[in-house]
């Protein structure tokens, strides 16, 4: 199998946890699996081993950390006698350059579809590339939304159906978590600080919520305008910023909060609410895109606007619930429904 994505750990994202459980699984049953991924910076070796996964990483151009223009994946594609390739991520080019590469190839792709750019320019560049993205899309033997959302938005935009297998949870890890020990009690907000993930509504909540602190764990461009925030909001005493946060921490982080807020205004999955849950800990969202499936799950509370108000007494109303993650899916489970749509498309 070749898997197909922007990039690929120890790069951070959601995509790239996603793309590494799958491809460890795949391996760990016996397949052979080779990652193409870019390199835009110059940090990796063109061809590295993460266990039996070969992974090779080819030049890119990156504006801004987005997009990853590589050509070499089409050609790599191309030459490789994989049985399937699976591609990954509609929101930069990789998807493309292996849907141009597959031809004969049974192509699978998991477009991690959000539906929109997350500001004005990416919002324009979207419109102007959804006529080829599309086109790709459209040329894939089959298609994997993570979400009943995702899918409903590829059926509208690109007339895309969609099988729904949701994105997998390690809930062993997170299930057996110590919690991490602090003076007061905390709330937790986990993800890439940028605008549309909505930080400063938390930041604005708090002022609202005296009894606790709120631990921000993350980094990204929009970090500086978020401590300015807290601090004209006069609560900077109680904010506390991490940056990046090991894997290693993260489910003590969870296992520790009153709760995780999640705010965001668009997520096609929200893979940071299943974990929080997974460790026991509550949660409020944005009831909005893919986020709005979370509240159907125990100890999960949506707010429809995110006032201050509106958030604070959903975050009271959320440390009160008990979440069970026993609804939730495993990384193995959701490989393991991968796998039978490879199967399905091989034999086709």
């Amino acid at each position: 199998m070749d898997l197909v994505t922007h990039r690929y750990p120890p790069d951070l994202g959601g995509i790239e946890r996603h793309v590494a459980e799958l491809a460890r699984w795949l391996a760990g049953e016996g397949h052979d699996v080779t990652v193409h991924a870019t390199d835009w910076d110059g940090s990796y070796d063109r061809e590295t081993q993460d266990g039996a996964i070969r992974v090779r990483r080819y030049p890119a151009v990156a504006p801004g950390e987005a997009y990853y223009v590589s050509p070499h994946i089409a050609r790599a594609v191309y030459r490789s006698d994989a049985d399937v390739v699976h591609a990954h991520g509609y929101h930069s080019f990789p998807l493309l350059f292996a849907a141009l590469g597959a031809r004969s190839t049974p192509l699978v792709v998991t477009p991690h579809y959000a539906g929109r750019g997350s500001s004005d320019l990416r919002k324009l560049l979207h419109r102007l590339y959804a006529p080829i993205g599309g086109r790709a899309l459209r040329s894939a033997d089959a298609t994997i939304a993570v979400s009943e959302w995702e899918r409903d938005c590829l059926r509208d935009d690109f007339g895309c159906d969609a099988r729904v297998v949701p994105n997998g949870i390690d809930i062993d890890r997170f299930v057996a978590a110590e919690p991490e020990g602090r003076e007061r009690p905390y709330l937790l907000s986990v993800g890439r600080l940028v605008e549309y993930k909505g930080v400063q509504h938390i930041i604005d909540a708090l002022a609202k919520l005296p009894e606790y602190d709120l631990i921000i764990a993350g980094s990204g461009e929009f970090r500086a305008e978020l401590e300015a925030h807290a601090a004209a909001r006069g609560v900077d005493d109680r904010v506390e910023f991490l940056g990046y946060v090991p894997e290693d921490r993260l489910p003590g982080l969870y296992a520790g909060a009153a709760a995780h807020v999640f705010l965001s205004e668009y997520e096609c999955y929200g893979l940071t609410v299943g974990e929080s849950l997974a460790a026991g800990t509550p949660c409020v969202v944005r009831d909005a895109t893919a986020l709005s499936e979370w509240t159907e799950f125990s100890g999960c509370v949506g707010v429809e606007d995110v006032d201050a108000g509106l958030v604070a007494g959903a975050v009271r109303e959320a440390v009160e619930l008990t979440p069970h993650p026993d609804a939730l899916m495993t990384w193995g489970e959701m490989s393991a429904e991968v796998l039978g749509v490879y199967e399905a498309v091989v034999e086709e």
